[in-house]
């Protein structure tokens, strides 16, 4: 069963100071099943968090449609959740309350059921102890952490993820692409994953979608034929090495013909 599809999803911006249109995406489609974990890479700016921020509800778009569980979706709602790159956690609640926060805003679960929640998210992510300390006092990693126990915590049935280990640096990375696994493996929620790290998707994915220099289209969907659970030692073997170079060709490919794409729509 598909939990998500994007079906001939387009999507224009107008640059006002150029007085003109810029086709961002273009004839997008993409199906993601239930529990599945999808990550899609591609050249700078081809669109890939315009695409994550359309499925999430904050950008409008011209043409085709979304739908979840068969039910089409136009804004954000309480089925989906984003993990950005910055964790954004507000500086003046501890972590249980910044965990508290979105289940909060959405109204849908008692007072107990969220102080029960919040410790169980907490502990998943492995931040049991650190419950009444404040952003401030963790580190890049562990914010991140509180980030996705507080998404995990609000129960969307997509959880989508934009380039969340980004800013850290590359052994933080490592460790956290690993945890990541392990917490999925226990919430096993459908999964729409933003990287520009192409051994990052492969690692974490049972697909990899390449898209498009700008105009943005998925010009490729490899599997990923590593079983799980996964170790960080798959990195080395010789067929994720293979992988990595034929979305690589694909990336490279697209990037150079997609540059040649760019232009205004009248």
């Amino acid at each position: 069963m598909m939990k998500l599809e994007i079906d001939h999803l387009t999507k224009r911006y107008y640059v006002e100071r150029e007085q003109r249109q810029v086709l961002a995406l273009s004839d997008v489609s993409l199906s993601v099943a239930d529990g599945e974990f999808v990550a899609i890479v591609g050249p700078s700016g081809c669109g890939k968090t315009t695409l994550l921020n359309i499925v999430a509800g904050l950008l409008p778009y011209e043409v085709g449609t979304i739908s979840i569980d068969g039910k089409r979706i136009d804004g954000a709602g309480v089925d989906r959740a984003v993990v950005f790159q910055h964790a954004s956690l507000l500086p003046w609640r501890t972590i249980a309350g910044n965990v508290r926060y979105g289940m909060e805003l959405h109204k849908r679960f008692d007072r107990a059921a969220m102080l029960e929640r919040t410790s169980y998210f907490i502990s998943l992510v492995g931040l049991a102890g650190f419950e009444r300390h404040y952003p401030s006092e963790l580190s890049g990693g562990m914010q991140q952490r509180v980030n996705l126990a507080r998404a995990l915590a609000a129960d969307p049935l997509v959880l989508l993820m934009d380039e969340p280990f980004a800013a850290l640096d590359a052994q933080t990375r490592e460790l956290m692409q690993a945890e990541l696994l392990k917490i999925w493996a226990e919430a096993r929620k459908t999964v729409l994953f933003i990287t520009h790290q192409i051994n990052e998707a492969i690692y974490l994915a049972d697909r990899v979608a390449v898209m498009s220099g700008r105009p943005g289209r998925i010009k490729g969907i490899f599997k990923v034929p590593f079983e799980r659970p996964r170790a960080l030692s798959m990195k080395r073997d010789p067929r994720f090495l293979q992988i990595e170079d034929a979305i690589w060709q694909v990336v490279e490919e697209t990037a150079a013909t997609g540059a040649l794409e760019v232009g205004s729509l009248k």
